[in-house]
């Protein structure tokens, strides 16, 4: 080959490439376009707040009709809830009364030995609920995020309760509809020591079963107004058995 004829054949492969550079740049540009946005989704109707849980908690002494705030205390009526439909609080008793402060339950038998639990819940105390007359919360110990199925119900305004301490307040998850007759008969209880804990009624005061109602009952008269008290030295928290 003579050097025209390699010059030529030069040039006409230059001429390929170009031309095959311009052939491949278009499908290159159509995969790397970018996607259309996606349309804006619809607001959604915000949900509406949970509604409340009513409970008959049935004592040797009468029975105690509780609402509980499934909006402003979801894991602590959860926790709740649980374990009365699995029967765990049948049966057990009101282990601690201490007068113009609380009474404590949902943890022992009658003998005073100590139910298995499930794990500890979160503390709800942020919930703005506060520890009033005929409120039910949850005992806990010095963690914050300890309590299981021991609970009390305030038989005066405990507001101390309401102030955090060991980092954390006292849960309220619910009051007393009916039956706060029968808290203050379970509070007017005598107390001695006994399986060494202290404010164990002499007499056993026994939740015989707690149900779960399909709706609010009909209330006969209405729970008595708050009264205030002193702070009590001794704060609810979950006994333990020996």
């Amino acid at each position: 080959m003579n050097m025209l004829a390699f010059d030529r054949s030069r040039r006409l492969l230059a001429l390929a490439a170009t031309c095959l550079g311009a052939l491949a740049a278009p499908t290159l540009a159509q995969e790397s376009k970018p996607t259309a946005p996606a349309a804006p989704k619809a607001p959604t109707t915000p949900a509406e707040p949970a509604a409340p849980v009513y409970v008959a908690m049935t004592t040797n002494k009468g029975v105690i009709d509780l609402e509980l705030n499934a909006a402003k205390a979801p894991i602590s009526v959860q926790n709740f809830v649980a374990y009365a439909k699995a029967g765990f609080y049948n049966d057990t008793v009101f282990h601690r009364v201490i007068k113009s402060f609380m009474i404590q339950g949902g943890g022992f038998t009658a003998d005073l030995k100590q139910k298995s639990t499930n794990d500890p819940i979160k503390n709800e105390w942020r919930n703005g609920l506060p520890n009033a007359r005929g409120t039910i919360a949850m005992a806990r110990t010095q963690v914050a995020d300890s309590a299981t199925t021991q609970f009390f119900i305030n038989t005066v305004d405990n507001r101390m309760l309401d102030q955090p301490r060991d980092g954390a307040a006292y849960a309220v998850f619910g009051k007393v509809i009916q039956g706060m007759d029968v808290v203050d008969a379970i509070a007017a209880t005598p107390t001695g020591i006994s399986a060494g804990m202290h404010d164990v009624p002499t007499t056993s005061v026994t939740i015989l079963k707690v149900e779960i109602l399909p709706g609010k009952p009909a209330i006969d008269d209405a729970v008595k107004a708050p009264s205030a008290t002193e702070p009590s030295p001794s704060a609810p928290a979950p006994s333990k058995g020996q």
